[in-house]
């Protein structure tokens, strides 16, 4: 993970505008933009707002190794408050399934800010490479907000035409909905559903936090 990686994850797990956001750190919405795509840094004095307002460790967002968005092999983030939430299922990032449902409740603790948000939200255990630039290899678990408005850029798990449900990057245009695969394998495509299409995308929920699973026995 990246500096920009951190910065682009932290943004959109409060559903955040560049502007809103650059506001928080007292910057331009274009400064945010070069902050994710890493053609520049942050500034410790808007690392230390960022930190404050979101209360998170500054070290979750400058450090681009492990942070507390994606610590490798824990559930629990480093540095945070944090609350349970149920693990309601597993889906693949990448082909269409359905979620395989377990029969014992479980929880897996996350963020409290995001059970403050969305007391509903829950969580998925998710594998496949179709969201590997956005979640890394290996199992994640997704936090997951059923009640979260989806926009474009958001992280969402859909279900199109009464089928099986998929975890995809949305866009939006003005002809229609694109649902994205954001991974480094070449072999995924886009799934385009125009408006006009006839076609129904229900929304599960929107994608608010992940954090790796560890290795499941």
């Amino acid at each position: 993970m990246t500096v920009g990686d951190n910065i682009r994850r932290l943004r959109e797990s409060h559903d955040m505008t560049q502007e809103a956001f650059g506001k928080i750190a007292e910057v331009s919405s274009m400064a945010v933009s070069q902050w994710e795509n890493d053609r520049a840094v942050p500034r410790m004095g808007a690392v230390q707002r960022l930190a404050d307002h979101f209360k998170v460790p500054k070290s979750a967002i400058i450090d681009d190794e492990a942070t507390a968005f994606d610590v490798p092999g824990a559930i629990k983030a480093v540095g945070m408050q944090m609350g349970m939430a149920p693990l309601v299922g597993s889906v693949h990032a990448g082909e269409f399934s359905e979620p395989d449902e377990y029969q014992d409740a479980q929880n897996v603790a996350i963020p409290q800010f995001l059970l403050d948000q969305d007391p509903d939200t829950y969580v998925l255990l998710t594998e496949g490479d179709c969201m590997s630039k956005a979640f890394g290899e290996g199992q994640q678990h997704l936090a997951v907000s059923p009640h979260a408005e989806a926009h474009d850029g958001s992280i969402v798990v859909v279900r199109i035409d009464d089928g099986d449900l998929l975890v995809r990057r949305l866009r939006l245009s003005i002809n229609g909905r694109r649902l994205c695969a954001d991974s480094y394998n070449p072999d995924y495509e886009d799934i385009v559903v125009p408006y006009d299409s006839g076609r129904r995308v229900d929304l599960a929920g929107v994608v608010k936090w992940n954090q790796s699973a560890g290795e499941l026995e």
